[in-house]
């Protein structure tokens, strides 16, 4: 299946941020990017693999852990 490749302006909407986050993203090469003349295009592929390199799990507590004296 291609890749779709996305604007700066489609993944700073995606991901909820102004414009700044991902051209900054891209500026660290934090994140892949594909040149097209002086376009950038972001691999929907890449932002996928962005998202869950930075997603963090929640930690569960066991019940006992959450009692407190009184």
């Amino acid at each position: 299946m291609a890749d779709r490749y996305l604007t700066v302006a489609q993944v700073a909407e995606l991901l909820g941020t102004t414009e700044r986050f991902p051209r900054r993203l891209i500026a660290e090469r934090r994140i892949a990017f594909v040149r097209v003349g002086r376009h950038v295009r972001i691999p929907e592929s890449a932002l996928n693999a962005f998202i869950d390199a930075n997603t963090v799990q929640p930690i569960s507590h066991r019940r006992s852990s959450l009692r407190r004296a009184a």
